[in-house]
């Protein structure tokens, strides 16, 4: 318990570095009133524009004034909670202090809040995530534990060569080979699609229907090479244990053998392989933007990607910043992971 504390404390404050980072890296690059306005817009609206976004304020107000907005702790006054629309709960009366819903402000291009537009976007990249997680989980554990009893058979080659192979291959390079093989050259025998979202649109109605079909492709890019690495995780340590002491007297026993490496050692071989698992779930929602690009996948990341194409930094700030906690909030999901796979890490 006292680990996760910690943890949680060294979060927030790689957290704030993230909120100061992002903030800096993303001054200078264009006038947000020109970008909002267009370049028709005359003085006192981009005056206007520029008060309104603070720009009219020294950089370190504008920073914490951001800190502000972006924090769940905050300082508000009741005219700012009332124009932001901020949710959350308040105490005081013109200025108020309470805990809020982190406020990402708003989108150059669509006049739209960032939080609202990440969060339509947001589904998308956690079906897509946790559909690639999936298969490189179950996938991966059953072909590591394959090589492992069948060390040095056919079977232990084959594994270990298709996922030296999957961690070469970079994801994007991968994406462009499987769209054009699956989705152009074997479409007829196929039916997948070159690029696709989770719905469609129906062009009569204007209605929209979920197509899982499309999830096929980008998932199993995606999937590619967690899955290498969960293999050559669960065959290291795999034969690690299988080689202990322990192993030996459930064999002698006379426990079958599916329950020798199912139950006892496969459990005790878990850890690398949740620490590979969490860490990659992780990268696979922070790191899906060129894949969902590729792919047309509606998620985050492609948001983030248009939203760079047209300057909309907001956007993308914003994006950096949500995909940052889900990174945090898995790494300390890991933790408690950890304890239920391994009763020795509760202490």
């Amino acid at each position: 318990m006292k680990h996760l504390v910690t943890k949680t404390v060294y979060s927030s404050l790689i957290l704030l570095g993230i909120v100061v980072l992002v903030f800096f890296m993303f001054q200078g690059f264009g006038d947000p009133a020109r970008l909002i306005v267009g370049q028709t817009g005359d003085k006192k609206t981009m005056d206007n524009i520029r008060k309104d976004l603070y720009l009219d304020q020294p950089k370190w107000k504008q920073f914490f004034l951001y800190l502000n907005d972006v924090s769940p702790l905050c300082v508000h006054t009741a005219a700012d909670i009332k124009k932001k629309e901020l949710k959350g709960f308040f105490l005081g009366t013109n200025t108020k202090i309470g805990v809020k819903i982190p406020y990402l402000r708003t989108s150059y291009q669509t006049k739209k809040k960032v939080g609202t537009v990440l969060m339509e976007a947001l589904p998308g990249t956690l079906l897509l995530a946790v559909t690639a997680m999936l298969f490189a989980t179950f996938t991966g554990i059953l072909l590591g534990v394959v090589a492992a009893v069948k060390k040095g058979t056919w079977l232990d080659t084959s594994a270990l060569v298709a996922s030296i192979a999957g961690i070469s291959a970079p994801s994007f390079f991968m994406a462009i080979i499987i769209a054009y093989l699956f989705g152009v050259v074997l479409h007829p025998f196929t039916g997948l699609n070159l690029t696709g979202s989770w719905f469609e649109v129906d062009e009569v109605t204007g209605e929209k229907y979920i197509t899982l079909k499309n999830l096929i492709l980008p998932a199993f890019t995606l999937g590619i090479r967690p899955l290498a690495i969960i293999t050559q995780l669960t065959r290291s340590s795999m034969l690690d244990v299988l080689s202990q002491d322990y192993i030996r007297t459930a064999y002698a026993k006379g426990l079958s053998k599916r329950t020798i490496i199912f139950k006892h050692a496969l459990r005790n071989a878990l850890n690398p392989v949740i620490t590979a698992i969490t860490g990659w779930f992780a990268e696979l929602l922070a790191g899906a933007f060129f894949v969902e690009y590729i792919f047309g996948w509606q998620g985050i990341g492609k948001i983030t990607v248009d939203a760079l194409e047209k300057l909309d930094y907001p956007v993308v700030m914003g994006s950096v910043l949500v995909s940052a906690c889900i990174f945090i909030v898995i790494n300390i999901f890991a933790d408690i992971l950890y304890a239920v796979a391994d009763p020795r890490m509760r202490t």
